[in-house]
């Protein structure tokens, strides 16, 4: 049994004010149903650090399918961890349940050759959600029924003072979900923590287990990486843990083996733009930003084409329908 450290009110800054008239509710309507309901993950991270969040988690004990009782407008969602959705308009508030401790989850859904975890419907208390979350960082709970922080992790600790740190085993929390090196780049980049040594090592090593990642989920969260307005800062930092090389191995050979810097500045420039745009809130599509990332490889081949005769028309055509191809296929 973990005590949690309780923050009240008075003790933090987070206001209702800054929170999803939405999220608001579905909370306000599961408490009323008779359920715990809190704001949970990078909303409260984000409010704490008074940063506009994206998106508003919720985390009960209701099941699932008690959740879509509560809410008409719900739809569950996956198998491999199960959801709940409600709707309101475009806006969509992510429900899920209390997850319970890994031990109590059966051997079937672990990958046996590389520990990853396959399914996670095994149901909890708050306490052992907080402790089956990613980074401490992410395991703070808002208690909307008296406006309180709770924190089973020690993770305002590490907000203040810019760690970023996993719960449990780094390597083992990584084997059992590859994306979390992914998530360790994005929040050290955008959040500008420092990530725990002891987290950090490993990233040297199992960069490999994305191989491992369905490729739309790869696809989601490289959008992540580099459409949050710290591209430039995710790149730098994708390479120094070798785990950009499993992303784009082609990129990284040509940058491996650059003339006079160029693959890495037309890189970071292409980046730094997207950046700017972020910022300033203009649109960025994924097309300009895999242009830049794959440009280098797409240019090597085309010389190579040209070189042997192909017409330029042909060539070009040619390298980036080859490129393309072969991204899609790692």
């Amino acid at each position: 049994m973990v005590t949690p450290n309780i923050i009240p009110r008075s003790g933090h800054k987070i206001s209702r004010a800054n929170i999803s008239e939405n999220a608001i509710k579905v909370l306000y309507r599961l408490n009323n149903a008779g359920y715990q309901a809190h704001l949970v993950g990078g909303g409260v991270r984000d409010l704490l650090l008074g940063l506009e969040p994206k998106d508003f988690d919720v985390a009960t004990d209701a099941s699932p399918e008690q959740v879509r009782s509560v809410f008409r407008n719900c739809r569950l969602i996956g198998r491999r961890f199960r959801l709940a959705h409600v709707h309101f308009g475009h806006e969509i508030i992510e429900v899920a349940t209390f997850r319970g401790m890994q031990e109590d989850a059966s051997p079937s859904d672990m990958d046996a050759t590389n520990g990853m975890l396959m399914r996670d419907n095994t149901y909890g208390t708050i306490e052992e959600d907080a402790l089956r979350r990613d980074f401490t960082v992410n395991a703070l709970y808002y208690n909307v029924a008296d406006f309180s922080v709770i924190d089973y992790t020690g993770g305002l600790a590490d907000l203040e003072n810019g760690v970023l740190r996993l719960l449990g085993d780094p390597a083992t929390r990584y084997r059992e979900d590859p994306v979390r090196m992914l998530r360790a780049v994005r929040f050290a980049a955008k959040l500008g923590f420092r990530i725990d040594p002891a987290c950090e090592a490993p990233l040297l090593d199992l960069g490999f287990l994305l191989r491992s990642v369905p490729a739309a989920r790869l696809f989601e969260e490289i959008l992540k990486l580099f459409m949050s307005g710290t591209a430039v800062q995710a790149f730098e930092k994708l390479r120094h843990y070798n785990l950009f090389a499993e992303l784009f191995p082609e990129t990284d050979d040509c940058l491996a083996h650059e003339e006079q810097q160029f693959p890495i500045t037309f890189v970071v420039r292409g980046l730094h733009n997207t950046d700017l745009r972020v910022r300033e809130g203009k649109p960025v599509t994924p097309a300009f930003l895999f242009a830049v990332l794959l440009w280098e490889p797409v240019r090597r081949l085309f010389e190579q084409l040209v070189a042997s005769g192909v017409h330029y028309s042909i060539a070009m055509q040619q390298s980036g329908g080859e490129v393309i191809a072969r991204q899609i296929a790692q």
